[in-house]
């Protein structure tokens, strides 16, 4: 589902732009119709009113039937949205789930794949792209807590995560070599994220925490390349 840009809830230091957690950048949204804008509009404010509530009271003290009222819609209603109670948190990473398998499509003549990954990711480190988990910005680091601090949602974001690794496979050929180098790519991804978020949850700054952020990653795309064993 495509979503349009917005700003966290707030603004950063920089008075930059913040995209939320699991935006993907630079794709222009495609053109839509009448019908779509308004149910792409009603994902938006069902998922932020129930983001809202969770951060407020906790993802367990919340009921779907509490997210409805408060959306004025019907619990059915909300379910045939979200499929899941935990979809409306991880709605905001909806249009991540390819954003991998896009910069290997749409990397430049002559560019390798985990060249254009790890651009990519350098790239987003820079701009302290939340998805890197390099992102101190309040509201930022309330939705990484509300996610990583719920078992459901980091369970639920396994699948999400596993729609990803069939996305790049697919990207980069789709036999069973590129399905298992797929998977390393994002289990890389995931804990260089992990680790940012950890550390400035603790109380770094991400100016801070930028440095040792990329040669983390720098490392991993070597070991991604040459493999772990040594020569």
């Amino acid at each position: 589902m495509v979503m349009s840009r917005e700003r966290t809830g707030g603004e950063s230091g920089s008075g930059a732009e913040v995209r939320a957690p699991g935006r993907a950048p630079e794709r222009p949204p495609a053109p839509v119709g009448l019908r779509e804008r308004k149910k792409l509009l009603t994902y938006q404010a069902v998922s932020d009113a129930a983001i809202a509530m969770f951060l407020e009271r906790g993802f367990d003290k919340v009921s779907v039937a509490e997210v409805a009222a408060a959306a004025d819609i019907s619990k059915p209603t909300l379910f045939r949205y979200f499929p899941a109670k935990e979809d409306l948190v991880l709605h905001r990473f909806a249009d991540h789930e390819d954003e991998s398998a896009r910069v290997v499509a749409e990397r430049p003549p002559g560019e390798g794949p985990l060249d254009a990954l790890r651009r990519h990711f350098l790239d987003g480190l820079d701009r302290r792209d939340p998805v890197t988990g390099l992102c101190d910005v309040p509201e930022v680091l309330a939705f990484l807590s509300l996610l990583y601090g719920t078992p459901s949602l980091v369970a639920r974001m396994y699948a999400y995560q596993g729609r990803s690794e069939a996305a790049l496979a697919r990207a980069l050929g789709g036999g069973l070599p590129e399905r298992l180098a797929a998977g390393q790519i994002i289990a890389v991804l995931r804990i260089l994220a992990l680790e940012n978020w950890r550390r400035i949850d603790a109380g770094e700054s991400a100016d801070r925490v930028h440095a040792s952020a990329v040669r983390a990653a720098e490392q991993a795309f070597v070991h991604l390349r040459t493999g772990l064993e040594p020569d």
